[in-house]
This record gives C-alpha cells, structure tokens and sequence, in this order.
C-alpha cells in the first residue's frame, strides 16, 4: 500500500462532507414515518459503492428494509473480504439532550478529539465507520491497489434486529461467498491503543406489560385496595437482581462460561482507568456484579437492564389516577454458549411465574442474537493486527466488547466465515445517546488502516 496517507490528506475534506450529507438523511429505522429517508440512504450508499469502483451494484429488496450489495471481483482466484454494515440509526429521543440537532451535523473539537468530532446520529454507528470502507475502496480502485476481490453487503434494518438479513443470507449463499467477513461497528481502547474486539454479547430483547384494572382509577377512591400495576411493575423488576446484582431468573447461568484465572488476568492487562472512568460518566462509583472488575461486568458477564418504564400520568402537573397499565422494555446481554431463545424462554416464565395476584403479565420478545468469540490465531486475525502495528505503530490488543453484533454468528452458520471486527470509534462517542459522534482522526484513520488489511491479507493467503 503505498501512499494512502497522502491520497487521504488530499481527499480529506471530501471525503468529510460526503460522510455529513450521509448523516444528513434520518434513515431511522425503528420509526415508520422515517420510511422514505430509509430508503433514500438506501440509495445513497448504492451510490456510492458505485462512485468508489465496484463493478455491480445492487438494491436488493426484503421483507423489511433493502440490503445494499456490490461487488468488485478482479480475479476469483484471489481471496474474497465481504464488508458488512448498516445505514439504519437508532432514534434520536431525547432530542432536548442534544446539543445540536440530531440530523445537522457539526464538528466540534472535544478534549478526546481535538482535531474535531463529527456530531450527529449515526456518526459512529455505523454510518461513519460503515463510510470508511466504502473511501477504502475508493482509495484502492483509483491507485490501482486492491489486492483481492471485495463485496459489500449494508442493510438497513441493524437498529431493529435485522429481521429480514436470515433470509437473505440463507437465499444468496453464492452471491456472498466469502473468505472473511469484516465489520467495523465497534471501539477500540484509545486513539492511542488500538484494539480489535474478539468477542461479543448476544442479546434478548422484551417488553413487558402489566394490566391491573379495566381502566384508570382514582387514587384515593382506589388506593391500598387494588394492585397498582406501576408499584407492581417496580417491584417485579427490583427482583430480577439480589443484593450481589446477581440476575435471579432460575437457569439463566447455566450455561455462562466462566474464565480461567490466567483468561481474567491478560484482559486485566488491557488499561482502564476507575477515577477517569468515574469522571466521564459523571458518577460517584462503579456499580455490578460483586466480585467482577468493571471490564469484566461490561464484556464476559451476562446482564438484565430496563431500558425503557412508563404508565400512568406522566404530564405537568398532579392526576392522582392507578393507571390500568405499565410498562417496560428490558434488554439482556449475554455470553457465549448463552442460547438467546433459550434465555427469552426463561425470562417469560419466570417473570410471568412472580406476578402477584391482581395483575395480569404480559411478556413480548422483541429480537435477540447469539454471542461471539473469534479465534486470535487466523490469517485474518494477524492480517488485522499488522494492519493495525502499520498504521498505529503498536500491536492492537485483543478485547471483549459488550455490545452485541447478532449477525456475526449467523454469518458463521451460514457462510463458514470468520468475522473480523475492526472498529476505530471510542466508547465516549454516546452512540445510541444524545450527542453521538466519530472524531475525524478516527474516521480517517479507519480509511487508512483498512487498505492495509486487504493488503496483509492477501500477501497472507499465499
């Protein structure tokens, strides 16, 4: 790879309003009035594989929202990188927490990013670090430089559980036949210690609700002698965790893998500070699972967290009314060998089993998908790191991450491929938070250290 530095500096303020007027567009999936701006994102970035050199490109279109597929094959004796990423963003809400809005992207400097961060949902998930393949691309087509076939496979459903992707992937086997599956929709450490993520948690996603009476009633005509189903709903979900905040749903750790003393002691070797920690997140102390380190708690334990609560008045001012219901979503994080279905299973019986009577229970499974842990010993794995030591000058450092890609273990099922997941966003980017953003160091950084991949991996492969 040569030059990539200077193509980049040359290209850099192009390749930075290409990617705002990307953010421009609220491709939100999960919100049905957005399903025209889905759609035009969805062009968008058919359009734009087309402009950085691949030879076929396609709308292809699905139950839900369409998956984007391109293609450039220079010799099918060569390996072949399928490129997986999504163009759909996570809502917005709330909107009073922003800043600046959402959807008019600025950049800003920040302490972390002095350089300047791009500010706008979707920045750093995963439009931002899904963009930087496609100018990766562009750089390798124009110079002459790519090294190896590429396919591209951006769907637009990743923020809502990628419901039509199974289908796809089980219909289109040959037309994503690959070598290796690369996917940059996670962090590393710092900007200064590079990390490729080896892991990641499933999830189990649900909504519950809990009816009590046939409609609201007046608190003081009614209260003390009929279930309140907000008071019940609170106390339901108190339960789920005892005073180790250990999860009690009966089964749910049978199958937690536990870590070796020696496993537990190399991630410990990875830096993490506890009081910048404390002072990012603007809290006094740490809080999980007793006898776990925060890193642990965050990448190789299991969770139960209520992401959403509401029911009842929740207006200016007083209504003294027992709202008829309340409601909650709660999200579980798992670890390998954690069967998401299974775990789905448990939640529902056990939450429906605690329910007092007075109150009826009510537990909707929304999406899930198995955890991940890739191998460290693959051509692919040590084609990412010298990639990494090119461009960061410093071996990467494997890691854990607790977020959750479900897909990735979908894609080994069905196309016998590893992924490799190369992401270059910070974990203070707030990603699904007010504020999201991706520093320009990073995104550009991310453009120049991926060509190198392509290279090390097909100089690998002979």
């Amino acid at each position: 790879m040569q030059d990539t530095h200077n193509y980049i500096e040359k290209n850099k303020q192009r390749f930075i309003d290409e990617l705002i007027e990307l953010l421009k567009i609220p491709s939100i999936s999960a919100d049905s009035a957005y399903k025209e701006d889905v759609l035009k994102t969805a062009e968008a970035v058919r359009d734009s594989l087309q402009k950085a050199g691949c030879d076929t490109v396609e709308i292809c279109e699905t139950p839900g929202y369409p998956i984007v597929f391109g293609e450039k094959i220079i010799d099918s004796n060569l390996p072949t990188v399928l490129v997986y990423g999504h163009y759909d963003v996570q809502p917005p809400d709330p909107l009073d927490l922003w800043n600046s809005p959402p959807f008019e992207p600025v950049i800003q400097k920040t302490e972390l990013h002095p350089e300047g961060a791009i500010f706008a949902r979707g920045a750093c998930d995963d439009k931002g670090q899904m963009y930087m393949h496609v100018k990766a691309l562009e750089y390798m087509t124009q110079t002459n430089q790519l090294p190896c076939n590429v396919k591209f496979m951006i769907e637009g459903e990743e923020e809502v559980g990628s419901e039509s992707l199974e289908g796809f992937v089980t219909k289109n086997q040959e037309k994503l036949a690959n070598d290796v599956i690369l996917i940059s929709d996670t962090g590393m450490i710092a900007n200064d210690i590079p990390s490729i993520t080896t892991g990641l948690r499933g999830l189990s996603y649900v909504e519950v609700e809990v009816t009590g009476p046939n409609r609201d009633l007046h608190s003081g005509l009614y209260g003390g002698a009929v279930a309140n189903p907000i008071n019940v709903l609170a106390k339901m979900i108190a339960s789920l965790h005892d005073e180790n905040n250990h999860i009690t749903i009966p089964g749910f750790y049978d199958k937690v893998e536990e870590l070796s003393s020696e496993e537990r002691a190399k991630m410990a070797e990875a830096p993490f500070n506890k009081e910048a920690y404390k002072k990012a997140l603007d809290i006094d102390d740490v809080y999980g699972e007793k006898g776990y380190t925060t890193n642990e708690r965050n990448s190789i334990r299991p969770t139960l967290d209520v992401n959403g609560i509401w029911g009842g008045y929740t207006g200016e001012g007083a209504k003294t009314v027992i709202a008829s219901k309340a409601y909650a979503k709660i999200s579980m994080r798992l670890v390998p060998h954690q069967d998401w279905k299974e775990i789905t299973l448990l939640f529902k019986s056990h939450f429906e089993r605690i329910a007092p009577e007075g109150v009826r229970v009510e537990v909707q499974p929304h999406h899930g998908g198995q955890g991940y842990v890739t191998p460290i010993d693959t051509v692919a794995y040590q084609a990412a790191s010298k990639a990494y030591e090119k461009t960061f000058g410093k071996t990467p450092i494997p890691q854990r991450s607790g977020g959750s890609i479900p897909i990735v273990s979908l894609f080994e099922k069905e196309l016998k491929s590893k992924t490799i997941l190369m992401g270059f966003g910070l974990d203070s980017d707030a990603i699904h938070s007010p504020n999201e953003h991706f520093g320009v160091w990073n995104y550009l950084k991310g453009i120049e250290t991926i060509p190198q991949f392509y290279h090390y991996f097909a100089t690998m492969q002979e």
